[in-house]
């Protein structure tokens, strides 16, 4: 039987792993108010323009962070498999990772088609304008399902220079395209089944969105250890896994938003593109396109840094702090996003007081979040660190990057508080600048330039993180206030 660490079987920790995803599964439910329920199962779900906002934010975060929390354990339980793979699993774990910066690049298509229209979808609603919001789902699942053959063929016929680019060796290269290979058969799924989840959500259905994660995160903890070491399929079994659990997901989202319960459905009709609507959804899906392309960059530059001063035990020790920072991050990401359906339909439907409660609740809400998030880690920092390394030399290096890397962590407010704002409102060019400012402008530049003031030179590679969370989150949060939260104040009081 295969082991993880002392003397606790994977076996046994997959068990762990499916009871804590059940329990989740289960409180989401509970916490769920019953009347909103209700309302639901009655058809009023989208009315976002009544009741109470803070509770609207809330029963669309809350759904949104445990599926969030769930498909980070997936990420993390996935490459645990991947890495005991008897014999090689070390070449098989760095063969996957360097397939990472194309998964990035079908995320960030997915967010530029799927995530891009949903605020022009909840504007639409808000506005009565149901018809546009039809035509904005089904344009946006043409654009998906173009989007995912397109980028399929491309990375079949040219994966191995791409891969070869990415930094694979003769020895890696194998395990890469092995893993590759079958994935991309997968990506219309991928792509369809995460981006057409933001219609459902958008439509007041935020638990329903939250199976479709915990769908193919369950199925995909499951299969992995299945196919990897019962059917020694090895990291061909896991691709094949993760298109399996992919497929589920997106057969669960096909059912729902083409049976009875949502407004807005899949319809063949309305799958024409329309290139005022298309145009649309592009604009505003731009910048999760740009983040996900710029947080790839920024990766590169810090590895390459880190690699140049410090050597690979840092790159090392930047792979667990990202770590670190994605596990804190869902809590955050999900109050942001869950306030943007609800600020964009407010938005729409004119009620510009109610899209100032949203921002304050949401800032408020990430604010007092991201500060306890940061005393926990500068409190316990170790135990954070030993979640990825038992080694002692390793963690005594990590312990001080990991509070260098948190030092401003609370100003991510600031910025994620602006940046979803400027999404919700469609407020696109500034929603983009902000993206690059903070990654493109401020950090890979300090990566560069700091470690050549800073003794040893490898803190100033952590350093650039919070200087740039604290220049780049002010800047977006006091350009959000004074350029919309502000002017939303004087249009609501001349409407009165």
């Amino acid at each position: 039987m295969l082991y993880i660490d002392s003397g606790v079987p994977i076996r046994i920790k997959l068990i762990m792993i499916c009871r804590c995803v059940s329990i989740l599964f289960s409180v989401a439910y509970r916490l769920s108010d019953s009347n909103y329920t209700m309302a639901v199962s009655k058809g009023h779900s989208t009315d976002f323009g009544q009741g109470s906002v803070a509770g609207h934010v809330i029963r669309q975060a809350l759904p949104l962070m445990l599926s969030q929390l769930v498909q980070l354990l997936y990420n993390i339980v996935d490459r645990i498999y991947i890495g005991h793979i008897p014999g090689e699993g070390k070449d098989a774990l760095t063969g996957l990772g360097l397939t990472f910066p194309i998964v990035s690049i079908i995320l960030a298509f997915t967010m530029l088609f799927g995530q891009g229209g949903a605020p022009v979808f909840s504007i639409a609603m808000g506005s009565g304008n149901h018809g546009k919001a039809s035509k904005v789902l089904n344009n946006s699942f043409t654009l998906m399902l173009s989007g995912s053959i397109i980028l399929s063929v491309i990375l079949f016929v040219f994966m191995k220079p791409i891969l070869y680019a990415l930094g694979a060796s003769d020895a890696t290269f194998p395990y890469a395209a092995s893993y590759l290979r079958i994935y991309l058969f997968g990506t219309a799924a991928t792509m369809l089944a995460n981006g057409l989840n933001y219609y459902i959500s958008s439509q007041g259905y935020p638990v329903t969105a939250m199976i479709t994660t915990l769908t193919g995160a369950i199925l995909n903890l499951i299969l992995d250890p299945l196919f990897i070491f019962v059917w020694h399929m090895n990291i061909e079994g896991a691709a094949l896994a993760t298109v399996i659990s992919q497929t589920a997901s997106l057969i669960w989202v096909l059912i729902f938003l083409t049976g009875k319960k949502p407004k807005h459905k899949l319809t063949f009709s309305l799958m024409k593109p329309v290139p005022s609507i298309c145009g649309e959804i592009c604009a505003v899906g731009l910048t999760g396109f740009i983040m996900q392309f710029t947080n790839s960059a920024t990766q590169i530059v810090c590895n390459r840094t880190l690699s140049h001063y410090g050597g690979d035990d840092y790159v090392g020790i930047m792979t667990i702090v990202s770590s670190v920072r994605d596990i804190m991050s869902v809590v955050v990401h999900a109050i942001t996003n869950g306030a943007m359906p609800v600020l964009s339909f407010n938005y729409g439907a004119g009620k510009y007081k109610r899209v100032q409660s949203g921002i304050r609740i949401s800032f408020l809400a990430a604010f007092l979040y991201t500060g306890i998030a940061w005393l926990l880690v500068f409190l316990f920092p170790g135990f954070f660190i030993r979640m990825f390394t038992q080694d002692d030399a390793f963690i005594s290096s990590a312990v001080p990057a990991l509070h260098i890397f948190f030092l401003a962590y609370v100003f991510m407010a600031f910025q994620f508080s602006g940046q979803s704002t400027f999404m919700s409102l469609e407020k696109n060019g500034r929603a983009i600048f902000f993206s690059l400012f903070r990654k493109a402008i401020l950090v890979i530049p300090l990566t560069l330039l700091l470690p050549k003031i800073t003794d040893p030179s490898v803190n100033g590679v952590f350093a650039a993180e919070p200087v740039s969370n604290v220049i780049g989150g002010l800047a977006s949060f006091l350009t959000m206030y004074f350029t919309v939260y502000r002017r939303l104040g004087e249009s609501s009081d001349s409407n009165n």
